[in-house]
């Protein structure tokens, strides 16, 4: 991460503009049950909107033994894809808040931290 580079407004974040990651989703935390929710039963969860969401809003409603780190639990994430979630891992300097793991068939996700905030990495199969 080069912290001497300065953002103009009109300029991608360097994470799309040079590394290549994609925009995959917005996942915000909720107390609130909300419509058409699906259990995650592995991770003590809801999640809801993604599939209905035409900006890729994902709502997330945690169990209170949910093994989440409290970070995730409580402060919105964005998601990327990226084409080799290990190979992201080893050449950056993150904080991992969640381990890579496979929350479905032909997905790994990790999350780490940046700057206090939950970044979501996915690589699809």
């Amino acid at each position: 991460m080069d912290l001497t580079r300065i953002r103009r407004e009109f300029d991608l974040p360097e994470s799309v503009e040079d590394w290549g990651w994609q925009y995959h989703h917005l996942g915000i935390p909720t107390n609130k049950k909300m419509p058409n929710e699906r259990y995650i039963e592995k991770f003590k969860f809801y999640v809801s909107g993604f599939d209905s969401s035409p900006y890729g809003i994902e709502w997330m409603r945690f169990e209170e033994d949910s093994p989440f780190d409290e970070l995730i639990k409580t402060v919105p994430h964005l998601a990327f894809v990226v084409q080799d979630l290990d190979e992201e891992l080893a050449k950056r300097d993150f904080r991992i808040l969640a381990e890579p793991n496979p929350p479905s068939e032909g997905i790994r996700v990790a999350m780490v931290e940046h700057n206090g905030a939950p970044i979501e990495l996915i690589e699809f199969a």
